[in-house]
C-alpha cells in the first residue's frame, strides 16, 4: 500500500509512471506529423490544376554543332581509325540578364486547410555574345549551326502559363513552342528558333504570366543577374542559393533586388557543352519559427548541379510547427506537476496513489491533443487559450481530491497556469528558450532538493518533519 512506501520507493514509482507516459507524448508527436502531412496533401489538392511550387530557368541559347572525333575499332584482329562526325549542343548563358517579377497573392481554403497561391507577371531582358575565346573550348564558330539555334525558357510546372507570353529577338517577335526547356527545369517550358549571325550582340526581352503556389525560384544563368521581385503578400521567407541585397519588407507587402549573381558566384562559364541540373533548394528549418517555415524542396540532381534564389510565401504562424515545439517540452509539465504531487506526499501527508499519478499525467498529454485539433481550426493562439484553461481546469478540481483540499488544488493551479504561460513565452522567444528552461530545472530542482534536505529516503512513512506539511 501507499501508506507503507519509503519516500524513495516513491519517488521511483513517479518517475516510472513518468517514463512511461512519454509513450503516449510520442504518440502525440506522431499525430502532428500525420496530420502535417494531412495538411499538405490537402493544400497539394487545393492547388491542382492551378500550378505548384515553380522553379523558372533561363533563357538560355542553345547551338548545335558538328563535332568531329577519331574512333579506333579492332575487328577480326585489324585496327582501323575512322573519323566520326556528332552533332551536339553548345549552351550559351546570357552575357547580362535583368527580370522583374510581380506576385499577386491569395489564400484558396478548403475544408479546415488553406494554402497560398499567386499570379506572377514577369519580364526580362538578356543579351548574347559568342565568346572571342571559343576556340579555346575546342569549338570553332564555324562550326556553330547558327540557322538552328533556339531560345530554352525554364519553367517546372507549365500549367500555370497563362496567356500573354511573348519573346522578342533584335525586335522581331518568335513563335513559341511547348516543352524543351532547360535540363534545369527537367525539360518543362516553352522555346523558340531565332535566328542569328553572331556578328552583333543578340537582344532578347520576354514577358509572360504564370500561376504558381507557395513559392517561386529562379535558376539565374550568365554574367551577371539581375532579379527584383515585388508582392503585397507581407510575410515572405527568401530560401535557396542567393539571399536578396536589398529586401523591404511592411503591411504594404514586399520588394526583394537580387542585384548581381555574376556567373563567378554561379561556377558556371558563359558556354558550356551540357545543361546544368535542377536545383536542390532548401529553406532554413526552424520549426515555431514566425519567420521561416519547416520547408525543403528538394529536386534531385547531379553533376553540374544549377543554383537558385527563392521566395516563399509562408504563413506567419506555421501551427504544426508551433504544436511540435510545445510537445517537447511536454516532460516540463508531467516533471513539475509530478514533483508537486510528491512533495505534497512525502512533505505534507497527501498520499498520492500511482493511479492519481497516472491520470494526471494522461490529463497533461490531453492538452497537446486538444491544442492541435483546436489549433486547426480556430488558429494556434486561441487553441492554447482553450486547450490550456481546460486542462487546468480539470486538474485543478482532480487534485482537490487527491491532495484532500482546495488550498492545495489552487496551489497545484496556480503552478500549472505558471507553467502554460511561460511555454508561450518559449515559444514565442526561441532564441532565448534554452536558457530559460535550464533556468526553470535549476530552480526546480534547487527548491526540491531544499524541501527534502530533512527526508530518510529509505525509511517507511513521514520523518517528523513530514509534520509541517503544506498546508
Amino acid at each position: 500500500m501507499t501508506r507503507n512506501r519509503s519516500p524513495g520507493t516513491k519517488l521511483f514509482f513517479a518517475a516510472l509512471i513518468g517514463a512511461i507516459l512519454l509513450v503516449p507524448l510520442a504518440m502525440v508527436y506522431a499525430l502532428i506529423y500525420d496530420r502535417q502531412q494531412q495538411s499538405e496533401t490537402a493544400q497539394d489538392s487545393i492547388t491542382s490544376g492551378w500550378g505548384g511550387e515553380q522553379i523558372v530557368a533561363g533563357p538560355v541559347l542553345v547551338i548545335p554543332y558538328d563535332q568531329t572525333s577519331q574512333r579506333t575499332e579492332t575487328v577480326d584482329g585489324k585496327t582501323t581509325t575512322r573519323t566520326v562526325t556528332e552533332e551536339r549542343e553548345l549552351f550559351v548563358s546570357p552575357s547580362k540578364q535583368s527580370i522583374k517579377t510581380a506576385i499577386e497573392p491569395s489564400v484558396k481554403s478548403y475544408s479546415i486547410y488553406r494554402s497560398v497561391i499567386y499570379q506572377a507577371d514577369a519580364e526580362g531582358t538578356a543579351s548574347y555574345t559568342i565568346p572571342d575565346d571559343l576556340a579555346r573550348s575546342g569549338v570553332t564558330r564555324e562550326q556553330l549551326k547558327l540557322d538552328r539555334a533556339e531560345l530554352r525558357f525554364g519553367v517546372s510546372d507549365p500549367r500555370g502559363l497563362t496567356d500573354g507570353t511573348e519573346v522578342i529577338a533584335d525586335g522581331e517577335k518568335l513563335v513559341l513552342h511547348p516543352g524543351n526547356g532547360p535540363a534545369s527545369t527537367r525539360g518543362s517550358g516553352f522555346s523558340t528558333a531565332v535566328d542569328w549571325n553572331a556578328q552583333s550582340p543578340l537582344q532578347v526581352s520576354w514577358k509572360y504570366g504564370l500561376r504558381g503556389s507557395r513559392s517561386l525560384a529562379l535558376v539565374p544563368r550568365g554574367g551577371e543577374t539581375e532579379w527584383t521581385v515585388t508582392s503585397p503578400w507581407q510575410h515572405p521567407s527568401f530560401i535557396g542559393n542567393f539571399r536578396p541585397d536589398e529586401s523591404d519588407i511592411s503591411a504594404e507587402g514586399f520588394t526583394a533586388n537580387y542585384e548581381g549573381i555574376t556567373n563567378l558566384a554561379l561556377g558556371e562559364a558563359l558556354v558550356n557543352f551540357e545543361d546544368a541540373t535542377p536545383p536542390y533548394i532548401a529553406s532554413p528549418s526552424d520549426a515555431g519559427s514566425p519567420n521561416y517555415m519547416a520547408v525543403e524542396t528538394a529536386i534531385e540532381g547531379g553533376g553540374n548541379q544549377a543554383k537558385a534564389a527563392a521566395v516563399r510565401l509562408i504563413e506567419p504562424v506555421d501551427l504544426y510547427s508551433q504544436v511540435d515545439r510545445s510537445v517537447k517540452y511536454g516532460f516540463l509539465f508531467i516533471g513539475f506537476t509530478f514533483i508537486a504531487f510528491f512533495m505534497f506526499d512525502v512533505v505534507a501527508g497527501a498520499r498520492v496513489a500511482a493511479a492519481e499519478y497516472l491520470l494526471t499525467g494522461v490529463g497533461l498529454v490531453l492538452f497537446f491533443v486538444m491544442l492541435l485539433a483546436f489549433a486547426e481550426v480556430v488558429g494556434f493562439a486561441w487553441a492554447y487559450v482553450v486547450a490550456s484553461l481546460a486542462i487546468i481546469s480539470l486538474l485543478t478540481a482532480y487534485s482537490a481530491a487527491v491532495l484532500g483540499g482546495w488550498r492545495r488544488a489552487w496551489m497545484i493551479g496556480g503552478m500549472l497556469t505558471g507553467l502554460y504561460a511561460t511555454l508561450y513565452v518559449l515559444l514565442s522567444l526561441e532564441a532565448w528558450s534554452l536558457m530559460i528552461g535550464s533556468l526553470l530545472l535549476f530552480a526546480a530542482l534547487a527548491a526540491v532538493m531544499y524541501a527534502t534536505r530533512n527526508i530518510q529516503w529509505s525509511n517507511v512513512g513521514h520523518s517528523d518533519e513530514s509534520e509541517a506539511a503544506i498546508t
